[in-house]
């Protein structure tokens, strides 16, 4: 097993890597970045379509056929570059997000757990090379394990326990230090089992925490909710090691910084760190935006470009928009990419 160079910790409110705070010392605005984790959600990295019938959706223009052994070597080959501009972490789910954007039905079949809950080779093969190669660009990764719309490839509650724990042992077994745990993408969206719905989902986090201590490996877990201004329910924040939040349907970036200060005034909320890993706003030219006022208020944000979806209007990747829609094209390329990761690089000093 190689040594690992990237070794997330959470202090307080602040991450830290490699034995002090991030971005050491940084402050924006007269605001302090120091501690933050700023991400950006990468979930297709390790996507596939085991449905014959809709494969075909996500062939790339110039070869006419989908490869996902290529969609992952062009992600690995970014994740320097992305690091050059101020980039933490990224989200990588093991189920994926909709490859058209803002898809309800999704009849492709993106995940990397079988019916009763088997993590699938392939997938557990790409995940690793994710993980090495964050690794050693220095980045760290929110590893999501399951996703709305593919959550009921699994057969019954059961095979859902089991997913999570052959993830769990996964990620320990390979003793990575920059992996941190996000149980489901929005677990108060359409799940078909009762255990990733808001409820219940608490019962995964503390599962995750049981078994990688065990495994002598232990992990920091949480689990996300939609946005439009909704705050975690007390039972997940009372386990959860970070709050992860969402921005999508905040028009408004001062409504950003009222949903942190509703998390943290929630009686389970410990002063952990609190981080988006999800917003579909922009506007980076502007004073106001979604992201300068998470900073504003302590708290991680992490990138969300759906390409030319939007929501109620599906997308379709076109190998040149957005970090979602299949294929991707993961370079920095179109002007939104390259208006995030400049005001990135403005934000963290690596300008």
């Amino acid at each position: 097993m190689a040594d690992r160079t990237t070794r997330i910790e959470i202090h307080g409110e602040d991450f830290w890597i490699n034995g002090r705070p991030t971005y050491h010392g940084r402050t924006w605005r007269g605001f302090r970045v120091e501690g933050l984790l700023l991400n950006a959600r990468m979930v297709q990295a390790v996507f596939d379509d085991l449905n014959p019938e809709t494969r075909q959706r996500w062939v790339y223009p110039d070869t006419g056929e989908w490869d996902p052994e290529r969609n992952l070597q062009e992600f690995l080959a970014m994740l320097p570059e992305y690091r050059r501009h101020g980039l933490l972490a990224v989200t990588v789910n093991l189920q994926g997000g909709s490859p058209e954007g803002y898809s309800r039905d999704q009849p492709w079949e993106n995940s990397a757990f079988s019916p009763d809950g088997d993590v699938r080779q392939p997938y557990a093969d790409r995940l690793q090379r994710v993980l090495d190669a964050a690794d050693a660009a220095g980045l760290a990764v929110i590893v999501g394990l399951f996703y709305q719309g593919q959550d009921q490839r699994l057969r019954d509650e059961a095979a859902v326990v089991r997913a999570v724990d052959a993830a769990t042992d996964l990620l320990t077994q390979g003793k990575w230090t920059n992996a941190l745990v996000e149980i489901n993408n929005e677990c108060d969206t359409r799940y078909d089992h009762s255990i990733l719905q808001p409820e219940r989902v608490h019962e995964l986090i503390e599962r995750v925490h049981v078994r990688s201590r065990a495994n002598s490996h232990p992990l920091q877990v949480s689990t996300s909710y939609r946005g439009r201004g909704r705050v975690p329910d007390e039972n997940v924040v009372r386990v959860a090691d970070f709050v992860l939040l969402h921005g999508n349907g905040t028009v408004d970036p001062a409504d950003i910084g009222i949903q942190v200060d509703r998390t943290r005034a929630l009686a389970a909320y410990r002063g952990q760190p609190i981080l988006f890993n999800e917003d579909d706003h922009f506007a980076f030219d502007q004073p106001a935006n979604n992201f300068a006022a998470a900073v504003s208020r302590h708290a991680s944000w992490g990138f969300f470009d759906p390409g030319d979806g939007s929501p109620g209007s599906p997308g379709r990747g076109d190998y040149v928009n957005g970090y979602q829609l299949v294929p991707v094209n993961w370079q920095i390329t179109t002007p939104r990419k390259r208006s995030f990761f400049d005001f990135l690089a403005n934000v963290t000093g690596s300008d």
